[in-house]
């Protein structure tokens, strides 16, 4: 299986920056995309971004220009650098991997970390 640890959350104040990482250990070998995804309250939890392992990368409209993931596959490690950050950034940062399922034909299984809290301060 996966497990998935974040860190780099916390306080900071608007237009600042954090730096996000996720490290992922098990059987990392069979994971397809990797990604942060966050959930404010009263909201339901969003992609922020993603990387599959080819290298594609896909960011939320509200993050492009600010955000940045990057992946290091050959660490398993996946980075999301967070700068000109505004209040509505402020959220629990999951961390999320996808591992295909190799029984059933274009299902996976999904795996999150503990999340990190993001506050910014206004």
């Amino acid at each position: 299986q996966v497990q998935l640890v974040e860190s780099g959350g916390g306080l900071v104040q608007t237009g600042g920056s954090l730096r996000l990482s996720c490290a992922a250990s098990g059987r990392t070998v069979s994971i397809n995309a990797m990604g942060w995804y966050r959930q404010a309250p009263g909201k339901q939890r969003e992609l922020v971004a993603a990387v599959t392992s080819g290298g594609n990368i896909d960011y939320a409209e509200s993050v492009k220009g600010r955000f940045t993931i990057s992946r290091d596959n050959t660490k398993n490690t996946v980075h999301l650098q967070m700068n000109s950050l505004k209040p509505e950034d402020t959220a629990v940062y999951y961390c999320h991997a996808r591992v295909p399922i190799p029984t059933l034909l274009g299902r996976y299984d999904d795996y999150w970390g503990q999340g990190t809290q993001v506050t910014v301060a206004s």
